[in-house]
Protein backbone atom coordinates (compact mmCIF):
# COMPACT_ATOMS: atom_id res chain seq x y z
CA UNK A 1 0.00 0.00 0.00
CA UNK A 2 1.14 3.49 -0.56
CA UNK A 3 1.95 5.19 2.46
CA UNK A 4 -0.17 7.70 3.50
CA UNK A 5 0.68 11.35 4.13
CA UNK A 6 -0.70 14.65 5.47
CA UNK A 7 -1.40 17.85 3.40
CA UNK A 8 1.64 19.72 2.69
CA UNK A 9 2.13 22.25 5.02
CA UNK A 10 3.57 25.65 4.16
CA UNK A 11 4.92 28.61 6.31
CA UNK A 12 3.97 32.16 5.92
CA UNK A 13 7.50 33.01 5.75
CA UNK A 14 7.11 30.61 2.43
CA UNK A 15 4.71 33.29 0.95
CA UNK A 16 5.32 36.41 -0.43
CA UNK A 17 5.64 39.18 2.54
CA UNK A 18 2.18 41.02 1.40
CA UNK A 19 0.29 37.94 2.46
CA UNK A 20 0.86 38.84 6.24
CA UNK A 21 1.53 42.27 6.38
CA UNK A 22 -0.61 44.07 8.71
CA UNK A 23 -1.86 46.54 6.22
CA UNK A 24 -3.68 43.89 4.22
CA UNK A 25 -5.77 42.66 7.24
CA UNK A 26 -7.42 45.96 7.98
CA UNK A 27 -10.59 45.79 5.96
CA UNK A 28 -11.06 42.04 7.23
CA UNK A 29 -10.57 42.76 11.07
CA UNK A 30 -13.08 45.90 10.46
CA UNK A 31 -15.65 43.01 8.69
CA UNK A 32 -15.14 40.51 11.36
CA UNK A 33 -15.99 42.83 14.13
CA UNK A 34 -19.17 44.15 12.31
CA UNK A 35 -20.23 40.75 11.79
CA UNK A 36 -19.23 39.89 15.66
CA UNK A 37 -21.19 42.77 17.14
CA UNK A 38 -24.29 43.23 14.30
CA UNK A 39 -26.29 45.76 16.99
CA UNK A 40 -23.26 48.50 17.29
CA UNK A 41 -23.68 51.50 15.23
CA UNK A 42 -20.63 51.46 12.76
CA UNK A 43 -19.04 54.57 11.92
CA UNK A 44 -16.05 52.42 10.43
CA UNK A 45 -17.46 50.86 6.98
CA UNK A 46 -16.78 53.59 4.12
CA UNK A 47 -19.80 52.59 1.74
CA UNK A 48 -21.67 54.31 0.32
CA UNK A 49 -25.25 55.15 1.02
CA UNK A 50 -27.63 52.58 0.03
CA UNK A 51 -31.10 54.17 0.77
CA UNK A 52 -32.14 54.81 -2.85
CA UNK A 53 -30.91 51.76 -4.48
CA UNK A 54 -33.78 49.91 -6.61
CA UNK A 55 -32.71 46.21 -7.74
CA UNK A 56 -34.89 46.75 -10.88
CA UNK A 57 -33.20 49.76 -11.89
CA UNK A 58 -30.29 47.01 -12.88
CA UNK A 59 -32.37 45.28 -15.94
CA UNK A 60 -33.34 49.07 -17.02
CA UNK A 61 -29.83 50.04 -17.31
CA UNK A 62 -28.25 47.03 -18.98
CA UNK A 63 -31.53 47.66 -21.44
CA UNK A 64 -30.40 51.31 -21.46
CA UNK A 65 -26.92 50.25 -22.69
CA UNK A 66 -28.10 48.06 -25.31
CA UNK A 67 -30.39 50.20 -26.72
CA UNK A 68 -27.24 52.80 -26.71
CA UNK A 69 -25.11 49.53 -28.59
CA UNK A 70 -28.01 49.22 -31.15
CA UNK A 71 -28.61 52.89 -32.11
CA UNK A 72 -25.84 55.15 -31.33
CA UNK A 73 -22.81 52.57 -32.30
CA UNK A 74 -24.65 50.48 -34.55
CA UNK A 75 -24.13 47.00 -33.50
CA UNK A 76 -25.83 44.07 -34.74
CA UNK A 77 -27.98 41.94 -32.88
CA UNK A 78 -24.91 39.64 -32.59
CA UNK A 79 -22.77 41.96 -32.10
CA UNK A 80 -24.84 43.00 -29.11
CA UNK A 81 -25.23 39.16 -27.71
CA UNK A 82 -21.32 38.78 -27.80
CA UNK A 83 -20.37 42.63 -25.57
CA UNK A 84 -22.82 40.97 -23.56
CA UNK A 85 -21.71 37.40 -22.98
CA UNK A 86 -18.54 36.83 -24.48
CA UNK A 87 -14.89 38.13 -23.41
CA UNK A 88 -14.75 41.51 -23.64
CA UNK A 89 -12.10 44.37 -24.74
CA UNK A 90 -9.24 44.71 -22.83
CA UNK A 91 -9.71 48.60 -22.20
CA UNK A 92 -13.06 48.19 -21.74
CA UNK A 93 -16.44 48.82 -23.64
CA UNK A 94 -17.54 52.02 -21.65
CA UNK A 95 -14.71 53.93 -22.22
CA UNK A 96 -16.37 56.65 -24.53
CA UNK A 97 -19.11 57.03 -21.83
CA UNK A 98 -16.71 57.71 -19.43
CA UNK A 99 -15.01 60.28 -21.23
CA UNK A 100 -18.27 61.78 -22.22
CA UNK A 101 -19.28 62.36 -18.57
CA UNK A 102 -15.45 63.34 -17.33
CA UNK A 103 -16.75 66.45 -20.27
CA UNK A 104 -20.18 67.29 -19.05
CA UNK A 105 -19.61 67.02 -14.87
CA UNK A 106 -15.40 68.59 -15.27
CA UNK A 107 -15.03 70.12 -18.36
CA UNK A 108 -12.26 67.72 -19.10
CA UNK A 109 -11.54 66.65 -22.74
CA UNK A 110 -9.62 63.17 -22.61
CA UNK A 111 -9.10 60.64 -25.13
CA UNK A 112 -11.33 57.82 -24.71
CA UNK A 113 -8.42 55.66 -25.97
CA UNK A 114 -6.17 56.75 -22.57
CA UNK A 115 -8.75 55.02 -20.21
CA UNK A 116 -8.64 51.45 -19.44
CA UNK A 117 -11.62 49.89 -17.74
CA UNK A 118 -10.33 48.52 -14.63
CA UNK A 119 -12.14 45.68 -12.19
CA UNK A 120 -12.93 48.21 -9.46
CA UNK A 121 -10.12 51.38 -8.61
CA UNK A 122 -8.16 48.69 -7.02
CA UNK A 123 -7.49 47.00 -10.09
CA UNK A 124 -6.13 50.45 -11.41
CA UNK A 125 -3.80 51.08 -8.56
CA UNK A 126 -1.97 47.62 -8.51
CA UNK A 127 -1.36 48.00 -12.81
CA UNK A 128 -0.41 51.01 -12.27
CA UNK A 129 1.94 50.43 -8.96
CA UNK A 130 3.57 47.52 -10.63
CA UNK A 131 4.05 49.12 -14.71
CA UNK A 132 5.96 52.30 -12.42
CA UNK A 133 8.49 50.62 -10.44
CA UNK A 134 11.16 49.14 -12.13
CA UNK A 135 13.38 48.01 -9.08
CA UNK A 136 13.61 48.57 -5.43
CA UNK A 137 15.51 52.45 -6.59
CA UNK A 138 11.43 53.51 -7.56
CA UNK A 139 9.74 54.97 -5.12
CA UNK A 140 6.00 56.61 -4.51
CA UNK A 141 5.37 59.65 -2.49
CA UNK A 142 2.21 59.84 -0.41
CA UNK A 143 0.43 62.01 1.78
CA UNK A 144 0.09 60.45 5.37
CA UNK A 145 -1.94 59.22 6.25
CA UNK A 146 -2.98 57.53 3.23
CA UNK A 147 -6.31 55.39 1.82
CA UNK A 148 -5.48 51.97 3.47
CA UNK A 149 -6.33 50.15 0.01
CA UNK A 150 -3.16 52.77 -1.92
CA UNK A 151 -1.29 50.81 0.72
CA UNK A 152 -1.94 47.62 0.15
CA UNK A 153 -2.03 47.94 -3.12
CA UNK A 154 1.57 49.29 -2.76
CA UNK A 155 2.55 46.31 -1.10
CA UNK A 156 1.26 43.60 -3.02
CA UNK A 157 2.95 45.63 -6.16
CA UNK A 158 6.19 45.43 -4.32
CA UNK A 159 6.16 49.35 -4.30
CA UNK A 160 7.46 51.40 -1.72
CA UNK A 161 6.15 54.45 -0.51
CA UNK A 162 7.60 57.49 0.78
CA UNK A 163 5.25 59.32 3.49
CA UNK A 164 4.66 63.06 3.33
CA UNK A 165 2.98 64.90 5.71
CA UNK A 166 -0.01 65.89 5.25
CA UNK A 167 -2.31 69.36 6.63
CA UNK A 168 -6.06 70.91 6.88
CA UNK A 169 -5.27 71.64 3.28
CA UNK A 170 -4.15 68.64 1.84
CA UNK A 171 -0.55 67.53 0.68
CA UNK A 172 2.30 69.48 2.43
CA UNK A 173 3.92 70.70 -0.64
CA UNK A 174 7.16 71.92 1.36
CA UNK A 175 7.88 68.41 2.86
CA UNK A 176 6.85 66.91 -0.48
CA UNK A 177 9.72 68.55 -2.09
CA UNK A 178 11.98 67.67 0.76
CA UNK A 179 11.16 64.04 0.23
CA UNK A 180 11.55 63.83 -3.14
CA UNK A 181 15.27 65.70 -3.14
CA UNK A 182 16.03 63.28 0.02
CA UNK A 183 14.89 60.60 -2.26
CA UNK A 184 17.32 61.34 -5.18
CA UNK A 185 20.13 62.07 -2.26
CA UNK A 186 19.95 58.65 -1.52
CA UNK A 187 20.10 57.32 -4.72
CA UNK A 188 16.64 56.52 -5.02
CA UNK A 189 13.61 57.97 -8.19
CA UNK A 190 10.82 59.80 -7.33
CA UNK A 191 8.75 58.44 -9.82
CA UNK A 192 5.10 59.61 -8.72
CA UNK A 193 3.01 61.13 -5.69
CA UNK A 194 -0.44 59.86 -4.96
CA UNK A 195 -2.29 62.50 -3.60
CA UNK A 196 -6.59 63.03 -3.22
CA UNK A 197 -7.30 66.43 -3.30
CA UNK A 198 -11.26 66.34 -2.47
CA UNK A 199 -12.11 64.93 0.93
CA UNK A 200 -9.32 62.32 1.35
CA UNK A 201 -10.22 59.01 2.90
CA UNK A 202 -9.46 58.99 6.15
CA UNK A 203 -8.38 62.80 6.95
CA UNK A 204 -11.24 64.53 4.56
CA UNK A 205 -8.78 66.92 3.71
CA UNK A 206 -9.04 68.84 0.46
CA UNK A 207 -6.46 71.08 -1.42
CA UNK A 208 -6.77 74.82 -2.52
CA UNK A 209 -7.14 75.99 -6.06
CA UNK A 210 -3.51 77.59 -5.54
CA UNK A 211 -1.91 74.44 -3.95
CA UNK A 212 -3.23 72.14 -6.70
CA UNK A 213 -1.57 74.63 -9.20
CA UNK A 214 1.69 74.60 -7.07
CA UNK A 215 1.34 71.26 -7.32
CA UNK A 216 1.40 70.42 -10.67
CA UNK A 217 4.39 73.22 -11.31
CA UNK A 218 6.32 71.07 -8.27
CA UNK A 219 5.84 68.03 -10.01
CA UNK A 220 6.79 69.65 -13.37
CA UNK A 221 10.24 70.88 -12.19
CA UNK A 222 11.22 67.72 -10.38
CA UNK A 223 9.86 65.23 -13.59
CA UNK A 224 7.65 63.24 -11.23
CA UNK A 225 3.93 62.02 -12.32
CA UNK A 226 0.47 62.76 -10.28
CA UNK A 227 -1.31 60.49 -9.67
CA UNK A 228 -4.92 61.73 -8.62
CA UNK A 229 -7.39 59.43 -6.84
CA UNK A 230 -10.78 61.03 -7.29
CA UNK A 231 -13.60 59.18 -5.43
CA UNK A 232 -15.28 61.85 -3.00
CA UNK A 233 -15.06 65.47 -5.02
CA UNK A 234 -19.20 65.07 -6.01
CA UNK A 235 -19.94 65.31 -2.02
CA UNK A 236 -19.00 69.13 -1.28
CA UNK A 237 -21.15 70.27 1.63
CA UNK A 238 -21.32 73.65 0.60
CA UNK A 239 -19.06 76.12 -1.83
CA UNK A 240 -18.11 75.56 -5.54
CA UNK A 241 -16.42 72.84 -6.89
CA UNK A 242 -13.00 73.06 -7.49
CA UNK A 243 -11.05 71.69 -11.10
CA UNK A 244 -9.56 68.13 -10.60
CA UNK A 245 -6.15 68.08 -10.93
CA UNK A 246 -6.54 66.49 -14.52
CA UNK A 247 -8.30 69.35 -15.65
CA UNK A 248 -5.79 71.62 -14.49
CA UNK A 249 -2.78 69.34 -16.13
CA UNK A 250 -1.37 70.92 -19.28
CA UNK A 251 1.54 68.42 -19.61
CA UNK A 252 0.14 65.03 -19.28
CA UNK A 253 1.71 64.79 -16.08
CA UNK A 254 -1.49 63.35 -13.89
CA UNK A 255 -2.58 59.90 -14.31
CA UNK A 256 -6.17 60.23 -13.09
CA UNK A 257 -7.93 57.30 -11.21
CA UNK A 258 -11.81 57.09 -10.75
CA UNK A 259 -14.56 54.88 -9.51
CA UNK A 260 -18.10 54.36 -9.93
CA UNK A 261 -18.56 52.50 -6.45
CA UNK A 262 -19.17 55.56 -4.49
CA UNK A 263 -21.21 57.38 -7.46
CA UNK A 264 -23.34 54.23 -8.78
CA UNK A 265 -22.64 51.16 -6.71
CA UNK A 266 -20.19 48.94 -5.33
CA UNK A 267 -21.02 45.71 -6.28
CA UNK A 268 -20.72 46.42 -9.71
CA UNK A 269 -16.78 46.99 -9.38
CA UNK A 270 -15.80 49.62 -12.10
CA UNK A 271 -13.13 51.85 -12.17
CA UNK A 272 -11.06 53.28 -14.38
CA UNK A 273 -7.73 55.18 -14.94
CA UNK A 274 -6.81 57.73 -17.49
CA UNK A 275 -3.39 57.55 -18.25
CA UNK A 276 -2.41 59.51 -21.51
CA UNK A 277 1.15 60.05 -20.76
CA UNK A 278 3.05 58.93 -24.19
CA UNK A 279 5.40 56.75 -23.63
CA UNK A 280 8.52 55.40 -26.21
CA UNK A 281 10.22 52.49 -27.05
CA UNK A 282 13.91 51.92 -26.17
CA UNK A 283 16.36 52.71 -29.40
CA UNK A 284 12.97 52.82 -31.48
CA UNK A 285 12.96 57.31 -31.49
CA UNK A 286 11.37 57.05 -34.82
CA UNK A 287 8.36 55.06 -33.65
CA UNK A 288 5.22 56.77 -32.59
CA UNK A 289 5.23 56.50 -29.15
CA UNK A 290 2.13 54.55 -27.44
CA UNK A 291 -0.12 56.01 -25.01
CA UNK A 292 0.67 54.16 -20.94
CA UNK A 293 -3.02 52.99 -20.94
CA UNK A 294 -1.95 50.74 -23.64
CA UNK A 295 1.06 49.28 -21.57
CA UNK A 296 -1.20 48.72 -18.48
CA UNK A 297 -3.85 46.89 -20.85
CA UNK A 298 -1.52 44.47 -21.33
CA UNK A 299 -1.14 43.84 -18.06
CA UNK A 300 -4.34 43.67 -16.98
CA UNK A 301 -5.01 41.31 -19.79
CA UNK A 302 -2.90 38.83 -17.73
CA UNK A 303 -4.82 39.95 -14.38
CA UNK A 304 -7.82 40.18 -15.11
CA UNK A 305 -8.24 39.54 -19.15
CA UNK A 306 -11.06 42.33 -19.08
CA UNK A 307 -13.34 43.72 -16.53
CA UNK A 308 -17.19 42.05 -16.88
CA UNK A 309 -18.78 43.20 -19.80
CA UNK A 310 -22.43 43.01 -17.89
CA UNK A 311 -21.17 45.39 -14.63
CA UNK A 312 -19.87 47.50 -17.71
CA UNK A 313 -23.01 47.59 -19.64
CA UNK A 314 -25.30 48.19 -16.19
CA UNK A 315 -22.66 51.66 -15.12
CA UNK A 316 -22.88 52.34 -19.00
CA UNK A 317 -26.77 52.37 -19.07
CA UNK A 318 -26.73 54.51 -15.83
CA UNK A 319 -24.49 56.73 -16.84
CA UNK A 320 -26.77 57.18 -20.31
CA UNK A 321 -29.53 57.22 -17.99
CA UNK A 322 -28.50 60.27 -16.31
CA UNK A 323 -27.30 62.13 -19.57
CA UNK A 324 -23.73 61.36 -18.65
CA UNK A 325 -23.66 63.41 -15.47
CA UNK A 326 -22.85 61.92 -12.40
CA UNK A 327 -23.21 65.21 -10.63
CA UNK A 328 -27.33 64.71 -11.81
CA UNK A 329 -27.19 61.15 -10.43
CA UNK A 330 -25.80 61.77 -7.42
CA UNK A 331 -27.29 64.42 -6.14
CA UNK A 332 -29.52 62.65 -3.94
CA UNK A 333 -26.80 61.24 -2.16
CA UNK A 334 -24.94 64.17 -1.91
CA UNK A 335 -27.62 65.81 0.35
CA UNK A 336 -27.40 62.87 2.13
CA UNK A 337 -24.06 63.27 3.03
CA UNK A 338 -24.06 67.39 3.95
CA UNK A 339 -26.66 66.22 6.06
CA UNK A 340 -24.80 63.64 8.09
CA UNK A 341 -22.00 64.93 7.90
CA UNK A 342 -23.93 68.36 9.52
CA UNK A 343 -25.24 65.85 12.08
CA UNK A 344 -21.80 64.51 12.86
CA UNK A 345 -20.22 67.97 13.48
CA UNK A 346 -23.18 68.91 15.51
CA UNK A 347 -23.55 65.72 17.80
CA UNK A 348 -19.43 65.89 18.32
CA UNK A 349 -19.91 69.86 19.79
CA UNK A 350 -22.93 68.44 21.79
CA UNK A 351 -21.29 65.42 23.35
CA UNK A 352 -17.77 66.75 23.49
CA UNK A 353 -18.41 70.39 24.47
CA UNK A 354 -14.75 71.78 25.81
CA UNK A 355 -14.34 71.41 30.07
CA UNK A 356 -12.96 74.39 31.21
CA UNK A 357 -8.95 73.88 32.58
CA UNK A 358 -9.59 70.02 31.06
CA UNK A 359 -5.59 68.60 30.61
CA UNK A 360 -6.63 66.46 27.96
CA UNK A 361 -9.57 67.30 25.49
CA UNK A 362 -11.22 65.11 22.57
CA UNK A 363 -11.40 67.08 19.38
CA UNK A 364 -12.04 66.87 15.43
CA UNK A 365 -11.25 68.17 11.75
CA UNK A 366 -14.19 69.79 9.81
CA UNK A 367 -14.06 68.98 6.42
CA UNK A 368 -16.01 70.70 3.92
CA UNK A 369 -17.63 67.44 2.44
CA UNK A 370 -17.04 63.40 1.75
CA UNK A 371 -17.39 60.97 4.10
CA UNK A 372 -15.05 61.22 6.54
CA UNK A 373 -14.34 62.89 10.27
CA UNK A 374 -11.23 62.04 12.63
CA UNK A 375 -11.48 62.26 16.33
CA UNK A 376 -8.08 62.97 18.38
CA UNK A 377 -8.74 60.87 21.74
CA UNK A 378 -7.03 61.14 25.01
CA UNK A 379 -6.55 57.41 24.91
CA UNK A 380 -5.32 54.77 22.68
CA UNK A 381 -7.49 54.00 19.98
CA UNK A 382 -6.00 50.79 18.50
CA UNK A 383 -7.57 47.81 17.34
CA UNK A 384 -7.87 46.44 21.21
CA UNK A 385 -9.80 49.69 22.46
CA UNK A 386 -11.92 49.30 19.21
CA UNK A 387 -13.01 45.68 19.84
CA UNK A 388 -13.96 47.00 23.94
CA UNK A 389 -16.12 50.15 22.48
CA UNK A 390 -17.80 47.30 19.74
CA UNK A 391 -18.14 45.12 23.27
CA UNK A 392 -19.38 47.03 25.87
CA UNK A 393 -20.40 50.54 24.45
CA UNK A 394 -21.82 49.33 21.05
CA UNK A 395 -19.96 51.63 18.37
CA UNK A 396 -17.38 50.73 16.23
CA UNK A 397 -15.10 52.96 14.38
CA UNK A 398 -11.83 52.86 12.47
CA UNK A 399 -8.11 52.94 14.37
CA UNK A 400 -6.08 55.88 12.34
CA UNK A 401 -3.11 53.87 12.50
CA UNK A 402 -4.30 51.45 10.05
CA UNK A 403 -3.80 54.71 7.58
CA UNK A 404 -0.56 55.40 8.84
CA UNK A 405 0.97 52.37 7.98
CA UNK A 406 1.06 51.40 12.07
CA UNK A 407 3.51 53.82 12.79
CA UNK A 408 1.35 56.99 13.57
CA UNK A 409 -2.17 57.83 14.37
CA UNK A 410 -2.32 56.07 18.02
CA UNK A 411 -4.68 58.18 19.35
CA UNK A 412 -7.20 58.73 16.76
CA UNK A 413 -10.70 57.50 15.02
CA UNK A 414 -11.99 58.19 11.48
CA UNK A 415 -15.41 58.59 11.75
CA UNK A 416 -17.62 57.16 8.31
CA UNK A 417 -21.14 58.60 8.36
CA UNK A 418 -22.31 57.70 4.79
CA UNK A 419 -24.75 55.05 5.60
CA UNK A 420 -26.12 56.55 9.14
CA UNK A 421 -29.42 58.01 9.94
CA UNK A 422 -28.96 61.42 11.84
CA UNK A 423 -30.85 58.93 14.66
CA UNK A 424 -28.00 56.53 14.20
CA UNK A 425 -25.78 59.64 14.11
CA UNK A 426 -26.54 60.78 17.37
CA UNK A 427 -26.63 57.79 19.18
CA UNK A 428 -23.53 56.43 18.04
CA UNK A 429 -21.72 59.60 19.54
CA UNK A 430 -23.40 59.57 22.38
CA UNK A 431 -22.06 56.02 22.78
CA UNK A 432 -18.41 57.21 21.91
CA UNK A 433 -18.78 60.20 24.70
CA UNK A 434 -19.22 57.11 27.08
CA UNK A 435 -16.12 55.33 26.04
CA UNK A 436 -14.16 58.36 26.59
CA UNK A 437 -15.92 58.91 30.51
CA UNK A 438 -14.90 55.21 30.79
CA UNK A 439 -11.76 55.56 29.71
CA UNK A 440 -10.71 58.70 31.78
CA UNK A 441 -12.09 57.22 34.52
CA UNK A 442 -9.76 54.24 34.28
CA UNK A 443 -7.39 56.65 33.85
CA UNK A 444 -7.59 58.83 37.25
CA UNK A 445 -7.92 55.53 38.75
CA UNK A 446 -4.67 54.56 37.57
CA UNK A 447 -3.14 58.02 38.46
CA UNK A 448 -4.66 57.23 42.31
CA UNK A 449 -3.42 53.80 41.95
CA UNK A 450 0.10 55.08 40.89
CA UNK A 451 0.22 57.75 43.55
CA UNK A 452 -0.54 55.51 46.75
CA UNK A 453 2.03 52.84 45.33
CA UNK A 454 0.13 50.03 45.06
CA UNK A 455 0.99 49.58 40.89
CA UNK A 456 1.34 50.81 37.85
CA UNK A 457 -0.97 53.20 35.20
CA UNK A 458 -3.75 51.04 33.64
CA UNK A 459 -3.18 51.21 29.84
CA UNK A 460 -6.96 51.57 28.28
CA UNK A 461 -6.05 49.54 25.33
CA UNK A 462 -6.21 46.02 28.32
CA UNK A 463 -9.47 47.34 29.27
Amino acid sequence: MTEQRGPIRLSVTDLHASVDDPALTSMTLLNELAGRYPDAVSFSAGRPFEGFYDVEDLSRHLGTFRNYLEREKGLSAEQVRRTFFQYGRTKGVIHELIARQLEVDEGLTVDPESIVVTTGCQEAMVLLLRALVRDARDVVLAATPNYVGFIGAARVAGARLRPVREHDRGIDLADLERQIRTARREGLRPRAVYVVPDFANPSGASMSLADRIALLELAGREEVLVVEDNPYSLFRAGGAALPTLKALDERRQVIHLGSFAKSAFAGARVGYVIADQPVTATGAAHEEPVLLADHLAKLKSMVTLNTSTVAQAVIGGYLLHNGCSLKRATAREAAVYRRNLATVLESLRCVFAPVPGAAQDVTWNAPEGGMFVVLTLPFRADDAMLEYSASRFGVLWTPMDHFYGGTSGFQQARLSFSVLTPEQIVLGIERLGELVRDQRARHRAGLAHVRGGRGQLLEPQSA
